[in-house]
């Protein structure tokens, strides 16, 4: 039980609330109590990181066996497009090494989990981590305790370490500096490599504007989250789908996370202009070209288009369309500009997933009470991969409310962390 709740517990976690705040410009709603799941959705999660870092293994290896002639070449090539030569020369030039904290938006459908992205330079660490530190003095039992995500930070920076945030990236500026301090969080366009290397907090496509990073950067620097482009690209749900690729993905995960995968993965296609044999089709979607979407009714658009990546729309919600939540002349723009874009960015198209709706007590200012609303949840459990090993350290939850098509931080939206854990 919770020691306290209510407007007390309220009332803690706003004096608790750094005076800096931790997003910023960003507020939420409050909610005196962690989202609890259910046995079987903890094991779930304490499962999935392991298959997420073999699924980013694979997608790895199978990027360098198409540079090297041993995978299909258009593989790179489709990964590779519209990024500057240095972007592609520094992301292959990073041989084995991979990003260490690994965070997947899981959307709850009635179903169970729909896994949309894996965000491998992930927002929310000081966040959950200040989440993890108050509500485990209300309730001890959270997962990866009161203390997971801190320890994940130290055994990525150490005592001393830095993290490096672009100006693109700027919000998320005062949960590093809450969590680490603000002499240990430098900007990337000023930043100059020593002899270690940083957290690297920003996307790749930040790259050709930060000259201090580009002057200083060589192979030998080993950088948290190495600077490969190419594995933050939402364009790997579509190759992911995709035949040719099949027996690759079978080989390289193993069948039963193969299949755990495809269970997850909602049905992605790569927004490619192309013309199709009279007897083809795009798979599941039924059309033999990509302009009879634009045809497709309200209920046929529960499609989602997404920008892949290297771009300032691939962030967040920016690049994102719900089909059916717009009308068809909205649709039909989308479509013909995400084709138009291919060669410099591209796009993919995704089966929509449709949060189930759950509820959860929120603090009403209007009535001064805990009141029970219902709400659309998206999950994003943090993982530390250490070799072989691969650490759940926490979760933060997203509830939003039921009228959004997209579920993110929203001053409307709670934020909590995830019960359910043995605490400590």
């Amino acid at each position: 039980m919770m020691m306290g709740s209510g407007r007390e517990a309220i009332d803690e976690l706003k004096r608790a609330l750094p005076s800096e705040g931790l997003f910023q410009g960003k507020s939420w709603r409050w909610s005196d109590r962690p989202l609890s799941l259910e046995t079987k959705d903890i094991l779930f999660l304490e499962g999935l990181g392991k298959k997420l870092s073999a699924f980013q293994r694979a997608a790895d290896k199978l990027y360098r066996a198409s540079v090297a002639g041993e995978a299909p070449k258009w593989v790179s090539e489709w990964l590779d497009l519209g990024k500057p030569e240095e972007v592609v020369r520094v992301g292959r030039e990073g041989r084995g090494s991979l990003p260490r904290v690994l965070r997947p938006d899981l959307i709850r459908t009635e179903a169970g989990w729909a896994l949309t992205e894996i965000d491998a330079v992930p927002g929310g660490v000081g966040l959950t981590a200040w989440l993890q530190g108050e509500y485990g003095k209300l309730d001890p039992k959270l997962l990866g305790g009161s203390i997971g995500m801190r320890s994940l930070v130290d055994e990525i920076l150490g005592d001393s370490g830095e993290v490096v945030i672009s100006k693109e990236a700027e919000d998320y500026r005062p949960e590093w500096e809450w969590l680490i301090g603000k002499a240990r969080v430098k900007s990337a366009e000023q930043y100059r490599f020593g002899s270690a290397g940083p957290y690297r907090f920003f996307e790749m496509f930040d790259w050709m504007g930060l000259e201090g990073i580009r002057a200083t950067w060589n192979e030998k620097i080993k950088m948290e989250a190495p600077p490969k482009a190419y594995l933050e690209e939402k364009l790997w749900w579509a190759l992911f789908w995709m035949k040719p690729l099949e027996d690759w993905w079978r080989r390289e995960l193993g069948e039963g996370y193969f299949k755990e995968l495809r269970g997850l993965v909602p049905r992605a296609w790569p927004m490619r202009p192309m013309e199709l044999p009279p007897e083809g089709v795009l798979p599941e979607l039924g059309v033999q070209a990509w302009d009879e979407l634009e045809g497709f009714s309200q209920k046929g658009r529960e499609l989602v288009i997404k920008v892949s990546g290297f771009s300032p729309r691939a962030w967040g919600s920016r690049g994102v369309l719900v089909g059916s939540d717009h009308p068809k002349e909205r649709w039909v723009k989308e479509v013909r500009r995400a084709l138009g874009e291919w060669n410099q960015q591209p796009h993919l198209l995704q089966k929509f997933a449709h949060p189930a709706v759950v509820t959860h007590p929120v603090w009403s200012e209007e009535r001064g009470e805990m009141q029970e609303e219902r709400w659309k949840v998206r999950l994003c459990p943090y993982y530390l991969v250490t070799g072989e090993k691969v650490a759940l350290k926490g979760a933060l939850a997203t509830l939003c409310p039921t009228d959004k098509k997209l579920i993110h931080g929203m001053e409307d939206a709670v934020l909590v962390p995830v019960g359910g854990g043995e605490g400590g």
